[in-house]
């Protein structure tokens, strides 16, 4: 296997004027500094639209992506805002992105570039948004996403569970009356993800003339609230009422004493491979159309699955259900060829997970921050295998530095005898050395780490609501002198350079 070496930062955490990371100049940016650090590999959080708490896991569309990566320097630059939308911007906090103030800052300047657009702007967008809608990689769920999001809007952002009964229950006249009455709105919201495709292929094609891949991340579950359960009630686990049974979660664990409850509906895996697992095989197709290789969060669930009943304020008493196994993967292979997936094969983890991982011969993950004091975990670099992706620290995760400061002493020196020869005044780079030492195939670090900050850099704190995915790159922090640093790092680790 080819050795590679890359970094994990979320388009959102990019630098800019606009209060969040985007598409526009500054991901070219980083991709020449990632080029020039000798990286091959730029990994991703999910890119759909956000909803509960910011959270890039928890979209209200498995399909559509997140219209606040759409970068305005390139709308002024093709002529698809008005002359002087940009001439003034409002001044946003740095070193985070302020969610309450980006949004509807964002949502107002996209409606400007569609009221500009329609009122005269570029000929060729007409062709371009037509030429979108009509293509075959759409028809899966382009109209199910624009009616859903306007009729969200119409329903002054209510969940769809609390509409009308004849449209939370998509009786056909009644979705015919609603597309007719919020046409304006649903080719509105077209337009957004002809942009936002537009511009993220504008930035892969980047990442390939670079020789970067783009390492992207779908959750296993979508969330209640979302087009995909409205559009497919019959594939969850809901009730008469189109209310969850089970909802899915995991139990206490490294990162939470009463486990994650994340609300999201169960599928119903009897109905999903009854018809050979098509909807998870659009699901994947259209994932792969976004990146070069997709991790898939929660693999174990695949095995076996937490499932909370819905009532449960907490994720403490639940229990293990079996998911489909090896027939799904097997499904997906045999529709979308050799798989190009990586398991996120994190928490509890039995001998039933290993024994799936091993059928699928998929890549999983080693991370450090769970293996470094203790020689025997199968996350202590010492053991790590060939076919995974050897990373410091996840986006779950505090950044090196965080994380060993809070270690307790005893910890910190079995750490410290991990790495042998260090004393830890530059951990973040003594664990950067050491997972791109590793056996692993791939080495993945967050940037954070590159670095060296603390746990203000944090971009998630799990069970936390607030607070996270706020973390953005300082302008000017990713020097020359630190792209040579990480550069020689990666060679001497015996690793491809990009």
């Amino acid at each position: 296997m080819r050795r590679e070496a890359g970094l994990l930062l979320h388009p959102s955490s990019l630098p800019g004027p606009y209060g969040i990371g985007d598409f526009g100049p500054e991901a070219t940016r980083f991709l020449d500094w990632a080029r020039a650090a000798g990286q091959s590999l730029w990994q991703v959080l999910p890119l759909g639209p956000i909803a509960f708490a910011n959270s890039p896991y928890a979209s209200v569309s498995a399909y559509a992506g997140n219209p606040l990566f759409i970068p305005p320097d390139r709308l002024r630059d093709e002529g698809l805002l008005p002359a002087n939308a940009l001439r003034d911007p409002p001044s946003f906090p740095s070193g985070r992105v302020a969610y309450d103030r980006v949004i509807p800052w964002k949502d107002s300047l996209l409606r400007a570039s569609w009221a500009h657009v329609r009122a005269g702007g570029p000929t060729w967008v007409a062709g371009e948004l037509e030429r979108f809608r009509s293509a075959p990689e759409q028809s899966d769920w382009l109209s199910d996403w624009t009616l859903y999001i306007a009729l969200k809007g119409a329903h002054d952002g209510a969940d769809w569970t609390q509409w009308e009964p004849l449209l939370r229950r998509r009786d056909p006249a009644a979705l015919s009356k609603a597309a007719v009455a919020l046409q304006d709105e649903t080719d509105y919201q077209a337009y957004l993800q002809c942009l936002f495709f537009r511009y993220w292929e504008e930035t892969r094609r980047s990442a390939r003339e670079r020789g970067i891949s783009v390492v992207g991340d779908t959750p296993i579950y979508v969330t209640m609230d979302s087009a995909d359960v409205w559009a497919n009630p019959g594939l969850f686990q809901l009730d008469d009422s189109l209310r969850p049974i089970d909802v899915a979660g995991v139990p206490p664990d490294y990162f939470s004493e009463s486990g994650q409850r994340w609300g999201s509906p169960l599928y119903r895996w009897d109905r999903m491979e009854a018809d050979g697992f098509q909807w998870w095989i659009r699901r994947i197709r259209a994932e792969l159309r976004k990146c070069d290789v997709l991790r898939i969060d929660h693999f174990r669930a695949f095995e076996a699955y937490w499932a909370i009943r819905a009532a449960e304020k907490t994720a403490v008493r639940g229990r293990w259900e079996p998911g489909p196994g090896i027939r799904l993967f097997r499904a997906l292979e045999a529709a979308l060829g050799p798989l190009p997936l990586i398991a996120e094969d994190l928490g509890e983890i039995d001998d039933g997970v290993r024994a799936l991982l091993a059928e699928t011969g998929l890549p999983g993950m080693r991370v450090l921050q769970f293996g470094l004091a203790d020689p025997a975990s199968s996350h202590h670099p010492s053991n790590h295998v060939e076919n995974a992706v050897a990373y410091t620290g996840t986006h779950d995760n505090d950044t090196a530095r965080g994380w060993f400061a809070s270690l307790p002493k005893a910890d910190r020196e079995a750490v410290l005898r991990s790495l042998a020869g260090v004393d830890g005044r530059e951990i973040e780079w003594d664990m950067i050395r050491a997972a791109l030492r590793s056996r692993a195939a791939r080495a993945i670090v967050p940037v954070q780490d590159v670095l060296g900050l603390g746990t203000e850099a944090r971009m998630n704190t799990p069970s936390k609501t607030d607070g996270n995915w706020e973390f953005r790159v300082a302008p000017g922090a990713l020097t020359p002198e630190l792209a040579a640093r990480l550069r020689a790092t990666v060679e001497a680790s015996g690793r491809s350079v990009g």
